[in-house]
């Protein structure tokens, strides 16, 4: 990721979860990669995906609370009370984390007591054409 990028994706993601704290920079562990920052805490991890001639990117962070407390937990981390989770249908293991009704990823159970979960957003090219 060059440096646009990542400028690119602080600003969506700064956006989308409403949250001017957020810093992405390059991930020292992985250069084409960058790592998701909130204060000094690394949150996050973004992958770059180059399939089909298309750029895409995958943020991925992990949630270490249970189902019970989610939308809590994401409210006071990012400071967002517009932030909420909503069902997915018949589907048990999932729910989506929208932002004031905006869709923003899906965050699925790690286990099967449903005590940790994974948040997915992907970042399509075309989210950043704004930034």
């Amino acid at each position: 990721m060059d440096k646009s990028e990542l400028r690119k994706l602080q600003a969506f993601l700064r956006r989308a979860l409403g949250n001017e704290g957020i810093r992405v920079v390059p991930d020292p562990a992985s250069p084409d990669d960058g790592a998701v920052h909130l204060g000094e805490r690394k949150i996050a991890a973004i992958t770059v995906d180059d399939e089909d001639g298309d750029r895409s990117f995958a943020c991925s962070m992990k949630i270490p609370v249970g189902r019970e407390v989610l939308q809590s937990y994401l409210r006071k981390l990012f400071e967002n009370d517009r932030l909420t989770i909503a069902a997915r249908g018949r589907k048990m293991d999932s729910v989506e984390l929208n932002c004031a009704g905006d869709f923003l990823g899906i965050i699925s159970a790690d286990d099967p007591k449903q005590q940790s979960y994974t948040l997915q957003i992907a970042i399509l090219d075309f989210d950043l054409e704004d930034f």
